[in-house]
């Protein structure tokens, strides 16, 4: 499994499969070739349903961004 993590405060977010790791890669841009943060909004989740998020995924990354408009997510393998 993947943790997931708010980049800000270092909290964890939840664990994720290798599967909806990958939807994360296939799905935003990265800066280099081992990044591990993405940047999320609500655009970012409507994108997502449009292009067939795991239901668990966006569960977990809608209550990770609560009421603020957008955040830094990290992930990292144990």
């Amino acid at each position: 499994m993947i943790e997931i993590r708010d980049k800000e405060t270092g909290k964890p977010l939840g664990t994720i499969s290798e599967e909806q790791l990958q939807f994360l890669i296939d799905n935003l841009e990265e800066e280099y070739a081992e990044d591990m943060d993405y940047y999320i909004n609500a655009a970012t989740l409507e994108m997502f349903e449009e292009r067939g998020i795991d239901a668990g995924l966006l569960k977990l990354l809608r209550d990770a961004l609560g009421t603020r408009e957008d955040m830094e997510i990290v992930w990292s393998k144990p």
